[in-house]
């Protein structure tokens, strides 16, 4: 199993290990270069900046995606380790060395981490034996090898020691017996962010209706809302423009479990309009994600026929 130990800004790490989110945003101002170092949800570890020569927790490794400040701000805010958005851009161009005028919005490397953990500081561990001041961003360990197992069983310690916080992952082991055996410690529990990044690329971008490409006004719709027990999960997500999202979440237009898009008469008789949106009745969705265990599931998509659409 591969391990990543990313180097840490300490300020964003204090800011929040102060709050105990349920995911973080692990930014990269550059956004040049991709990370590929970790499957979905491996183990992503937090090794501070110097003086403090330690590792001080970490999370699981989701998704990496490009996306402009202000749609990582959305998608995550004060989860980017920053108090107001305000703080957040200005802590990006002083790292990318450029101002306002030149990036209006910059794209910033996004590294999407759930159920992220922060040890106390009785609890941090020294940094691997082999590791070199003059590595700048982070490196990769595997569990094959010596160090690389070490390192994982002191984890591994103390993520069973304060699996009673609510804040921690939940573990899963192979049998009751191997407390160290099982490499598969964690069914993973997305959050608001992350399945908002997570939509958007599985649509490739695009708006699943009418495939506009124009990213600020898209929005990962739930597809059964959350506050009524709809998972953060990707099946249960679909890209909308805003405004059809807003007509998807009152009810004015629905999706079929086989793709093919309704729209409510109610809109003309509330607003007396509407040609545009009758205009994509009986159509099918233009973007269906390409996996099969991302396409909306049959199942929420029926309970918003059922439940929400004003037919």
């Amino acid at each position: 199993m591969k391990i990543y130990v990313g180097v840490t800004d300490n300020n964003w790490y204090n800011f929040l290990a102060q709050q105990e989110p349920d995911e973080v945003n692990f930014w990269q101002p550059g956004g040049k270069q991709n990370f590929r170092a970790l499957e979905p949800y491996g183990v992503f570890l937090f090794k501070l900046h110097a003086p403090y020569n330690f590792i001080a927790g970490g999370g699981f490794f989701v998704r990496y995606s490009k996306l402009p400040v202000s749609l990582a701000w959305e998608a995550f805010g004060t989860k980017n380790g920053r108090s107001s958005y305000l703080e957040f851009r200005q802590a990006i161009y002083r790292y990318r060395w450029t101002k306002t005028h030149v990036e209006p919005d910059p794209c910033i490397g996004c590294i999407v981490l759930t159920q992220p953990f922060f040890w106390p500081q009785s609890d941090w561990i020294p940094a691997p034996p082999d590791w070199s001041p003059n590595i700048v961003q982070g490196k990769t360990y595997d569990t094959s090898d010596v160090i690389g197992r070490n390192l994982w069983k002191q984890v591994q310690e103390r993520l069973y020691k304060y699996s009673g916080r609510t804040s921690e992952p939940t573990l899963m082991k192979e049998d009751e017996g191997a407390r160290y055996g099982a490499e598969q410690i964690v069914k993973p529990r997305l959050g608001q962010g992350a399945f908002r990044v997570l939509v958007t690329e599985a649509y490739e971008r695009r708006c699943a209706i009418t495939g506009e490409k124009t990213l600020p006004v898209l929005h990962a719709a739930h597809i059964k809302p959350y506050s009524l027990d709809g998972p953060h999960a990707v099946s249960n997500g679909i890209l909308l423009r805003q405004d059809l999202h807003t007509l998807f979440d009152r009810g004015y237009l629905t999706v079929t479990d086989d793709y093919h898009i309704e729209v409510s008469r109610r809109i003309k008789d509330d607003y007396g309009n509407g040609r545009d949106y009758y205009a994509l009745r009986g159509k099918k969705l233009l973007e269906i994600p390409k996996s099969a265990q991302d396409k909306p599931a049959k199942e929420y998509l029926r309970w918003h026929n059922e439940q929400v659409y004003l037919g």
